[in-house]
């Protein structure tokens, strides 16, 4: 500043003019701003000068009717009940706590009240299958292809049939149906028939309430069709053709034959009735199948042609037929049960007899290493598996049908004895919470893949092949008492004893050595089943293996002579014992034993495996000797009655009725 004002006053001198204010900074500034407001203005003008449209906005509106509104009426819902009774639901051991993808109980009274105003119904928790394989085919029907359950449990054929019955109404809401019954001929079945065959009724008591109701699915002609086919040895329809009338379809249920061979062609029959009715899963001119399809198989075995599941699979889901059974719960890792059979004939003789019968196992291949219980002969008697027979399972699974495992003595609280089996029905001592059941599903695939996932897992390999070799009895009985009537013979019962052991010691060797290959593979196993079955197996057979090695031992020393704590014993006997005294290498396999049982009752419990774990920790491991004292003097002769003659008989008193004649049961 002091530069400029000088330059100023130099200027000043020079001109010799005065100063102004705009001779200052202050003339820049304001002209600058004169400058700028102008610009802002002009361009606020702008689009005043330049927007010279007409355009109107016009906003119109439709005048709407409200004069009267209804609202929607709601579905009409069926409810079944097996009694005319004013409640309806499910009576069974797991309430409404019912999951298709296991093994819940469908009673076949129900006793769940009806809700009088659907709007105020609670919605209940399905639980369904952690992965469903959906069919495909002509035109996928959501309705039936997405269920795939494994297991459905009930007490009786009807409640399955109240169950189907349903599935049957979800089918028609959608299209006309045509459901084709496929009936095993056996003599085992017979009565599940006749339940059947009188439960037709209600079905079509159903049906007429929705068709009184006006039900769009009833809109057309004849919407329900049935068929009615038999399969033993061969394979036949019991009608020409599909029929909607009733009384012609009982007919046909009543005059299935019976077939006494004992051959069940249960997949050659399913693929035979899809197969045969084909034309009614064809599109007609809109592209639509001209029906859906439902194939029910009614059948208590697992049938003998269980080869050609995979080609009933693919039948069934090339034409997207789903397919439902009524069947019977398959025996835990076995093939055959006892089904108990009594003469239908009154003249002849009602003593209950017991038939072999194909209904297991419910995995591919056996995976359960069977072994007898030392000194029980419980192991011959089956328990339930929780599944129902693999092939025919698998069929419902993937083709999204639902299995029926039907038993009339199912109760998961209590065992059942043979005197509490119901005629024509298998002998299944114990039954478990199908919500349990229902993480240790078998695996529902093909063969091909079964044998894949074998070939990659050590563990699950060693205990298949395990399970093939492992029918064998270890100490079916062995002999636990010796009585001392001399050295020489006291020596030779010993040794005689010791030889039933000797000869069993090699085979369990080499069942232990198999097993133990698959421990590498123990940690990274995921599936509960596989870890059920392979520590089970360890551990029963690292347990027979001691006790059949230490009866042995127990024995050699024994011959060797045992101190007495009563010098007058004579007799000796082994009882099982938990300290095993004999050898250090008994007792280590012993601890693991144990160790393993112990750890499959903690982590599965309320399961078969953790059932057969806890009935071998039942009976100790290792044995001790027990002395006592036996009197072997001869027993003293003569006549009985103080010397006097017997009584006379009483011939006539003595007289008893001729019983009935007996027949032997047919194959069952």
């Amino acid at each position: 500043m002091a530069k400029r004002s000088k330059l100023v006053q130099w200027w000043q001198a020079r001109t010799g003019e005065e100063e102004t204010p705009f001779d200052s900074d202050s003339s820049a500034f304001i002209l600058s701003v004169v400058v700028h407001v102008a610009i802002l203005v002009a361009l606020g003008l702008l689009p005043m000068l330049t927007d010279d449209s007409d355009e109107v906005l016009m906003l119109t509106t439709t005048k709407v009717d409200v004069e009267e509104i209804t609202e929607p009426t709601p579905p009409e819902e069926i409810h079944f009940s097996e009694q005319e009774m004013a409640e309806v639901g499910a009576n069974s051991d797991l309430g409404t706590q019912m999951a298709l993808s296991e093994a819940p109980v469908i009673s076949d009274i129900s006793e769940i009240p009806n809700p009088e105003d659907p709007s105020d119904r609670e919605v209940a928790e399905v639980l369904l299958n952690n992965q469903v394989v959906q069919a495909t085919g002509l035109h996928f029907n959501e309705n039936l292809a997405v269920r795939g359950a494994v297991g459905t449990g009930t007490t009786g054929a009807s409640g399955a049939v109240d169950r189907i019955t349903h599935e049957i109404l979800l089918s028609l809401e959608e299209r006309r149906t045509l459901v084709v019954w496929l009936f095993d001929q056996s003599g085992s079945l017979s009565r599940q028939r006749e339940k059947i065959h009188d439960r037709f009724d209600k079905i079509y008591e159903e049906l007429g309430i929705l068709e009184a109701a006006e039900n769009e699915a009833f809109q057309g002609k004849e919407p329900l069709l049935t068929q009615v086919m038999a399969f033993g040895k061969s394979i036949s329809k019991m009608m020409k053709a599909p029929t909607s009338n009733l009384e012609e379809i009982k007919e046909a249920v009543k005059a299935i034959p019976q077939d006494d061979t004992g051959v069940e062609l249960t997949f050659e029959a399913v693929v035979r009735a899809v197969n045969g009715h084909a034309e009614y899963r064809r599109p007609d001119a809109e592209g639509d199948p001209k029906r859906n399809v439902m194939v029910i198989v009614v059948s208590d075995e697992a049938g003998e042609d269980q080869a050609n599941v995979d080609l009933a699979v693919k039948t069934c889901q090339r034409l997207a037929v789903p397919v439902y059974v009524i069947g019977v719960p398959a025996p835990f890792g076995r093939q055959e049960t006892l089904v108990k059979w009594v003469d239908p004939d009154p003249m002849y003789d009602q003593t209950p007899q017991w038939g072999r019968v194909n209904q297991g196992p419910e995995s591919v291949m056996a995976e359960r290493v069977k072994l007898r219980f030392i000194g029980s002969r419980d192991e011959d008697t089956p328990i339930d598996s929780g599944f129902g027979p693999w092939a025919l399972t698998r069929l419902c699974y993937e083709t999204g049908g639902i299995y029926f495992a039907v038993h009339p003595n199912r109760n998961v609280n209590n065992s059942v004895s043979a005197k509490e089996v119901t005629a024509y029905s298998s002998h299944l001592q114990e039954f478990f919470d199908p919500t349990i059941m229902r993480d240790y599903r078998p695996d529902y695939v093909t063969y091909r893949e079964y044998q894949r996932r074998l070939q990659a897992s050590k563990m699950r390999t060693a205990l298949v092949q395990a399970a093939q070799m492992s029918w064998s009895t270890p100490m079916k009985d062995p002999r636990t008492r010796f009585v001392k009537r001399d050295e020489a013979g006291f020596s030779n019962d010993l040794s005689e004893s010791q030889k039933q052991a000797a000869q069993l010691e090699p085979q369990l060797e080499q069942l232990v050595q198999l097993l133990l290959l698959g421990e590498v593979d123990r940690e990274s196993e995921k599936s509960q089943r596989w870890q059920a079955g392979y520590d089970l197996a360890l551990g029963r057979v690292l347990a027979t293996k001691v006790r059949t090695e230490t009866y042995n031992a127990m024995l050699a020393v024994a011959k060797r002579g045992l101190k007495l704590d009563d010098p007058k014993s004579n007799t000796f006997t082994l009882i099982p014992a938990d300290s095993v005294t004999v050898g250090s290498q008994y007792k280590k396999n012993a601890e693991k034993a144990k160790a393993l049982l112990e750890g499959v009752i903690k982590d599965h419990e309320g399961t078969p495996w953790a059932y057969l774990a806890k009935k071998e920790l039942s009976t100790p491991i290792g044995w001790e000797w027990k002395e006592s004292y036996t009197d072997l003097s001869p027993p003293r002769t003569g006549a009985g009655n103080g010397g006097n003659p017997p009584p006379a008989r009483n011939d006539a008193a003595n007289m008893i009725k001729k019983p009935p004649p007996k027949r032997r049961p047919p194959k069952l």
